[in-house]
C-alpha cells in the first residue's frame, strides 16, 4: 500500500526532529555555538532559519543524486564548522551581518552530512519534496527546541548580568570547541 502525503509528513518530520534530538550531538552544539553569542531569540531562530535554507539545498541536491558528498570530507568540515563557531564566540561578542553567510555555508555542509544520515532510508520516492520539507521541518523544530531550552536554563536568568560573556559564554564555547577539534581530528585522521 502507498503511502499517503499524511504518513510521510509524520514519518519525515519525526525523522528529522529525531536528527537533532537526541541523535544530533554535533548539530545540538552547533546550535548552542549560534546561540551564545547572542541569545535574541529572535536573531537566533533567523541565523537557524538560514541554516535550515542551506542544508535543505544541498541535501535535497545529494537525496537526488545531483552530488555525491564523500562522507570522508563531509564530516570533518561539520566538526571544523562547530569548531568555527565556537572560536568565533570566544573573539567576537556581538552577532555580524557576515555572520549570516557563513552559517548558510555550513548549512550547505551539514546538509550533505544529512544526506549521509538518511541515506539508508531515503526519500520517498512518490514524494520527495514533501519528504524534503517535513524532514527539514523536523530539524528545524528540534532546532527550536534546543534555542528555547537554552534560552529558559541559561539565557533568561543570566544574559543579562554583567559577567554572562566571561562566565558562561567563553567557558561553554570552550567546552564546545574543544569537543569540536578532537571531532575534527578524529573524523580526519581515525574514521573508518
Amino acid at each position: 500500500m502507498e503511502s499517503t502525503l499524511v504518513d510521510v509528513a509524520a514519518d519525515y518530520f519525526k525523522l528529522g526532529y529525531v536528527h537533532v534530538i537526541p541523535s544530533g550531538f554535533d548539530h545540538i552544539l552547533f546550535i548552542l555555538g549560534i546561540f551564545l553569542l547572542n541569545s535574541c531569540i529572535r536573531s537566533v531562530i533567523i541565523q537557524c532559519s538560514v541554516f535550515t535554507l542551506a542544508h535543505s539545498i544541498t541535501l535535497g541536491l545529494a537525496a537526488s543524486s545531483f552530488i555525491l558528498p564523500d562522507p570522508k570530507i563531509v564530516e570533518p568540515l561539520i566538526a571544523a564548522s562547530i569548531l568555527f563557531v565556537a572560536i568565533e564566540n570566544i573573539f567576537r561578542n556581538k552577532v555580524y551581518p557576515s555572520r549570516l553567510a557563513v552559517i548558510f555555508f555550513f548549512g550547505l555542509i551539514h546538509g550533505m552530512g544529512f544526506a549521509n544520515a538518511i541515506k539508508g532510508i531515503g526519500l520517498s520516492a512518490n514524494h520527495f519534496v514533501g519528504s524534503l520539507l517535513f524532514f527539514n521541518l523536523g530539524v528545524e523544530f528540534g532546532q527550536i527546541n534546543v534555542i528555547m531550552a537554552a534560552y529558559f536554563l541559561i539565557a533568561k536568568w543570566l544574559s543579562q548580568k554583567q559577567w554572562y560573556q566571561s562566565r558562561v559564554v567563553y567557558p561553554l564555547s570552550s567546552l564546545i570547541a574543544c569537543i569540536a577539534l578532537y571531532w575534527t581530528i578524529e573524523r580526519l585522521f581515525f574514521a573508518v
